[in-house]
């Protein structure tokens, strides 16, 4: 609705983005239907909606996981996202731990998921954008 008041003009959006670490210190992160490019699942924040209502809904969106959020890890709100479609926004984005307590990876594609994977920090694929690759930078760093 706000693109269609504003066109590509660059906006601020919130993100909620969690992560989940396996057994073997891996990363899950989704493959985007809209740039082809590797993210964390998370999303933009509906209208009412905290950064943790987001982040459980946009986690189960993106991989099909329910999941409990263990604590808030770090807020990064530098950077733009460029979209396919030309869409420029700066993006905040809220970083949680967060561990499965059900749901199941997803196995067909969906709407903004392509694949589900984990990955090793030290050998990841291609990224969404500079935040991504702040955000897994910083997380290698810390984990």
């Amino acid at each position: 609705m706000i693109r269609e008041l504003v066109g590509n003009t660059p906006i601020i959006l919130n993100v909620a983005a969690g992560v989940v670490m396996n057994q073997h210190n891996e990363v899950l992160l989704n493959l985007r239907t809209d740039s082809h490019n590797w993210s964390l699942p998370g999303g933009f924040l509906e209208y009412g909606e905290t950064y943790r209502q987001a982040c459980l809904r946009e986690m189960k969106e993106d991989s099909g996981l329910d999941v409990e959020i263990v604590k808030l890890l770090k807020t990064f709100d530098k950077g733009t996202a460029t979209y396919p479609n030309g869409d420029v926004a700066q993006t905040i984005t809220e970083l949680f731990l967060v561990k499965p307590i059900g749901g199941h990876l997803l196995t067909e594609k969906t709407d903004e998921t392509l694949a589900l994977q984990y990955f090793s920090l030290a050998n990841l694929p291609p990224l969404f954008n500079q935040q991504t690759i702040d955000i897994l930078t910083w997380l290698r760093k810390s984990y």
